[in-house]
């Protein structure tokens, strides 16, 4: 029989219509959980559809679009950000300052907008209440070439540590997940003779994302979970 350790739970996904949204919304829903999906594109939601209780567009770089996403959605037990970007490849003399911007809107912004508005319905749900955020390795072993990534990765995950440290108080949790890079079957597909070797697999995050939403994980706050190489 299959387990079904999430039943009852509310998780809000940003980010969902991604590359690793959909194994995460899948993993969640057939643990039991209603799961409420959003991405600032309307046609990647398609692919998770099919799982999620709720489905519909939010620009999280705002204030406004994440506050008006957690009021649609009322009380939540959860919220697991997996809003990703990358721009990169250029020293640090030559870096596009638009690039910098644009990675802080996506890897810091939505951070700090989507923990904003879902604080007091996380804080609420008390020793049920979590945050998980996605993160990469260069956040705390930055590489040539990675300045403005590097920089918004650390910037959102010093916020997910503080943030773990409120939610503390209430009982809830947030926490890292820390990978080098994501690999999917339809990559290992199109590229056969590829290893992947530093890769994740997205059902692996979503299943590390499912554990830390779940009671078993009620004592990890503020942790990095490394899932790679």
């Amino acid at each position: 029989m299959q387990q079904r350790g999430l039943e009852g739970r509310r998780i809000a996904v940003a980010g969902a219509g991604g590359a690793l949204g959909p194994a995460v919304v899948r993993a969640l829903a057939e643990q039991g959980a209603w799961v409420a999906a959003a991405d600032r594109d309307a046609g990647a939601l398609e692919v998770v559809r099919e799982h999620a209780g709720d489905a519909r567009t939010a620009d999280l770089a705002s204030a406004e679009g994440a506050a008006q996403w957690a009021a649609a959605l009322g009380e939540v037990d959860g919220l697991l950000h997996l809003v990703g970007g990358w721009r990169g490849g250029r020293t640090v003399e030559a870096l596009d300052l638009a690039d910098l911007e644009l990675l802080e809107r996506l890897l810091l912004h939505t951070v700090v907008h989507s923990t904003r508005a879902f604080a007091p319905a996380l804080k609420a749900a008390g020793p049920r209440g979590r945050f998980a955020l996605v993160s990469s390795t260069v956040a705390q072993r930055p590489v040539a070439g990675n300045a403005a990534y590097a920089a918004a990765k650390a910037a959102a995950e010093a916020w997910t540590l503080t943030f773990a440290a409120e939610l503390a108080e209430h009982g809830a949790t947030a926490n890292v997940v820390v990978v080098n890079a994501l690999v999917t079957d339809r990559m290992r597909a199109d590229e056969p003779g590829n290893a992947f070797a530093s890769h994740t697999h997205v059902d692996d995050v979503a299943a590390a994302l499912a554990y830390l939403v779940s009671d078993a994980a009620h004592a990890m706050n503020g942790q990095r979970l490394a899932l790679h190489r």
